[in-house]
């Protein structure tokens, strides 16, 4: 992946986030920076709070305290209505797809369209599907309902309904997981694709090595709670910490 610049714009700035439940202290202080265009893969054992730092960055759940800044915002301040139109401008592919099974693909891709105060020509939704698979290669699969596609192709399908907004940030979960080799690194391609001709942020949460070899331009380590460790995949791999040096154990 290229360096990124220091002077691009920053997309997501979260400052000394903290969320307990009860005696468990999930985040401690944790803080991330991403910038336009950047890859950041956040790297960290099952409870660690990956995904309680997701759910914090679009305003699902609120932290006990420090700063969620989203496209310019803090999610703490704003109304719900304009942290939804906030939303509509972040990309979420979940790690099961979320597809609705009695939707056809263009019923799928057509739904973001609908529910986020956009005022489109018909021609324009159809053009914007049209563009949306064009980008995955699966325009066959308009008019085909989930349940006869692959795993492979689902998550395709998943990443074009993610796209079709053209959002400046796009957050994945675990997106290889359930794949086999040949189709993940065929997914994380298609990632890095879509985040150099979008020149969109990404932030994606991942266990899959492969995922962060390939997709990474920064690879955090969420550890007991903070950013324990930040570098590319190659310098955290020689790190001496017996904490970080555990991800890489085998490679």
């Amino acid at each position: 992946m290229e360096p990124v610049l220091q002077h691009k714009e920053v997309v997501l700035d979260v400052s000394n986030l903290c969320k307990s439940f009860g005696n468990n202290h999930v985040l401690r202080n944790f803080s991330l920076r991403v910038l336009k265009g950047e890859n950041v893969v956040v790297v960290g054992k099952s409870g660690s709070g990956k995904s309680v730092l997701i759910k914090c960055i679009i305003g699902l759940m609120m932290a006990d305290s420090g700063t969620v800044i989203l496209l310019g915002k803090d999610v703490s301040l704003i109304s719900v209505n304009e942290l939804d139109k906030i939303r509509a401008r972040v990309g979420f592919l979940f790690q099961s797809n979320a597809l609705y099974d009695s939707m056809t693909v263009r019923e799928n891709l057509l739904f973001p369209l609908r529910r986020h105060w956009l005022k489109r020509e018909s021609t324009d939704e159809e053009s914007l599907v049209r563009e949306a698979l064009a980008n995955v290669g699966l325009e066959h699969t308009l008019d085909m309902m989930p349940a006869e596609l692959s795993g492979g192709m689902r998550k395709r399908i998943a990443l074009a309904r993610t796209l079709i907004l053209k959002p400046q940030l796009i957050l994945y979960d675990e997106p290889t997981t359930g794949l086999d080799p040949i189709t993940s690194r065929e997914i994380i391609a298609l990632m890095n694709t879509i985040s150099k001709k979008y020149n969109a942020a990404s932030v994606i949460i991942s266990h899959d090595m492969n995922c962060i070899k390939m997709a990474a331009d920064r690879v955090v380590m969420l550890i007991d709670g903070r950013c324990y460790a930040e570098g590319n995949y190659e310098s955290l791999k020689k790190h001496d910490d017996a904490k970080v040096a555990a991800f890489f154990e085998g490679e």
